[in-house]
């Protein structure tokens, strides 16, 4: 018998020789190899015989199993308290240098210059670096909540949403030549949590102008449905795409990347895929090579 465990197993057994049913009992043998060994023990005593009726089932490969278990739960954990503590000092940190672009744009006098074009990109790095600081605010705002229960949920206009990310994306849309078809008639509104959507809505916008075929616009298609009364949020491009089957048990883990791409930090779909998932979605993926990529993103009713 497995020394620790000698201890507890004549407890039990004293149990027995008081007619106490040992029901599910489960402790560690040492076999001749070395090797650790759980058995699972079910003992009735019958008084009247002077007699203990044992059967023990061997569940090792049930105990290894949760223990791989444990083990992956902890590593997945420690990831998410690092990717937690990572996205808070960096929302963090920028605050300060986004707070002092913001204060030159309302010192700028804008009065003496004159070619509109210039105007133009002044307007648009103002609107940029505004909407970058309300995320900002908002991650950290977010994160400073003890635990996952306290995320708000509400009822959210998808138009409006997709708005506010397409304009924090302005400048990359234009320079980009990205064209964005949205359709939410058959669906207009959601309830979900604001910043959880508009990360999604903004990782997956992203991904689609990162990944865009050589010599080609990035088209992007957004619309929503209902399908057997579930809510869902369908989201297509005409990317590169990629082999689905060579990528699919990896494609929603963090630091994975599937392409050459030097601003690729494989944590976009990482974060879209924890934003639906920890809310009681759920997120399906389609893909081919040179044909682009669909997602479909059901939320829970």
């Amino acid at each position: 018998m497995y020394e620790d465990d000698k201890a507890v197993t004549e407890l039990n057994r004293e149990n027995l020789l008081k007619n106490i049913p040992l029901l599910n009992f489960e402790n560690r043998y040492m076999t001749k190899t070395g090797e650790i060994v759980w058995l699972s023990w079910t003992s009735m005593p019958i008084e009247s015989e002077q007699v203990v009726f044992a059967i023990a089932k061997n569940v090792t490969h049930k105990k290894r199993l949760e223990e791989d278990r444990n083990i992956l739960l902890a590593n997945l954990t420690q990831i998410n308290n690092n990717l937690k503590q990572l996205t808070y000092t960096t929302s963090h940190d920028l605050r300060l240098p986004v707070s002092n672009l913001i204060s030159v744009f309302h010192l700028l006098d804008v009065s003496k210059i004159h070619d509109q074009e210039t105007l133009e990109f002044i307007g648009i790095l103002k609107s940029s670096t505004e909407n970058l600081n309300n995320t900002l605010n908002k991650y950290v705002d977010d994160l400073n909540k003890k635990d996952a229960l306290t995320v708000d949920v509400e009822e959210l206009d998808l138009n409006d949403c997709l708005y506010e990310v397409r304009q924090s994306l302005r400048s990359l849309i234009l320079h980009s030549k990205a064209t964005i078809h949205a359709d939410f008639s058959e669906l207009e509104k959601i309830r979900f949590n604001k910043t959880y959507l508009e990360s999604i809505l903004l990782n997956l916008l992203t991904n689609s102008i990162k990944y865009v075929k050589a010599d080609c616009f990035p088209v992007i298609s957004i619309y929503s449905k209902q399908v057997n009364g579930i809510n869902q949020l369908i989201f297509r491009d005409e990317g590169l795409g990629f082999d689905i089957d060579k990528v699919k048990d990896r494609i929603f883990g963090l630091n994975q990347k599937f392409h050459d791409h030097t601003d690729s930090k494989g944590i976009g779909l990482y974060l879209v895929h924890n934003h639906v998932t920890s809310l009681g979605g759920h997120i399906t993926i389609e893909s081919k090579v040179n044909e682009g990529t669909m997602f479909v993103i059901s939320f829970r009713d």
